[in-house]
């Protein structure tokens, strides 16, 4: 089968297209014909490593993993002996950060893993996309308890994760002030955003606001630049360790503390939060933003594009 592969760490060029055995699937797995798939920041930091921390999930001196894509959409070929929740021909979509694999033509799964259904009427294409960016919100939204009123800046609101994060945030009843680029205010404000900020004609600092949450959804910021825009009970939280890794210390210390705090909650993809999103998307209450499509020949342009921070939503990698 063809596949981007990767065998070592490092820029977008480690990556190439190549042949690999067609995975056989064991007695409680699925073998998925992938259809579509991303590249996405998990990849991207998986792929370069610039976090050293990232090789105690991938190997300490090269990929154990040698294909990347940790989503996928596409029709269930073949079923292991003891699979029952899913049949041949069904077309289904899924996370797996874990194995990876979407970035072939064929992957494995567990049928107990984050694996669905692709709602009828859905195209593969946002199937793909509906996961990654949106779990990574996800948590992070229910790590800071967010309810119904709260008011909410989401920093970096184009991303796949903060675009997920406005449209979640907006189904619970947040009041959502969503800091983003000029190009892409009425973007941000179609997904549900009360107010917009332009940080290229604004400072996001001087908001008349002072929020219940703070959520960076690009690293970009820090618990200092917002402690003064948070409520006294106020939470703060990036998806970036930040400058010298501060933000897990202050995880570790500003909850005892009994005031403004930081969290850094690690995320996790239950198969019960992949049917959520499934079921907010046929609700009309999510659907994720698409930045571009690639080829599957294509790949390396796409990490380039991914590595160069200036995508909006989500990058498809097109596999059949």
């Amino acid at each position: 089968m063809k596949a981007a592969i990767y065998k070592r760490y490092g820029n977008p060029d480690v990556v190439r297209i190549g042949d690999m055995p067609k995975p056989v699937p064991r007695s409680n797995e699925v073998l998925i014909r992938v259809h579509a798939s991303t590249v996405n920041r998990t990849d991207a930091g998986f792929r370069s490593a610039e976090y050293f921390v990232s090789r105690l999930f991938s190997g300490l001196f090269s990929p154990k993993n040698p294909v990347l894509g940790c989503e996928f959409a596409g029709v269930v070929e073949v079923i292991g002996s003891d699979v029952s929740g899913f049949r041949v021909g069904n077309r289904v979509f899924g996370f797996d950060d874990d194995g990876f694999g979407g970035h072939a033509e064929y992957k494995v799964i567990r049928e107990d893993k984050a694996l669905a259904l692709i709602p009828d009427g859905m195209d593969y294409t946002i199937a793909a996309a509906l996961t990654e960016g949106s779990h990574y919100a996800l948590c992070n939204i229910r790590a800071a308890k967010v309810k119904q009123e709260d008011t909410v800046l989401v920093y970096g609101a184009t991303g796949a994760i903060g675009s997920a994060a406005v449209q979640l945030l907006k189904h619970i009843g947040a009041y959502v002030v969503a800091v983003c680029n000029t190009k892409n205010v009425g973007l941000v404000r179609s997904l549900g955003a009360d107010e917009t900020i332009d940080y290229q004609t604004q400072d996001f600092t001087t908001t008349r606001h002072r929020f219940d949450f703070v959520f960076d959804a690009v690293g970009k910021s820090s618990f200092g630049q917002c402690k003064p825009l948070m409520k006294d009970k106020g939470i703060y939280i990036s998806t970036e360790l930040g400058k010298g890794s501060e933000n897990i210390r202050l995880a570790l210390t500003t909850p005892l503390l009994g005031g403004k705090r930081v969290l850094f909650p690690l995320p996790v993809m239950r198969r019960d939060d992949i049917l959520y999103l499934r079921d907010l998307a046929q609700q009309g209450s999510f659907r994720p933003v698409i930045d571009s499509s690639y080829a599957l020949d294509d790949i390396v342009a796409a990490h380039r594009y991914v590595d160069s921070g200036q995508k909006t939503g989500n990058v498809i990698i097109q596999i059949l």
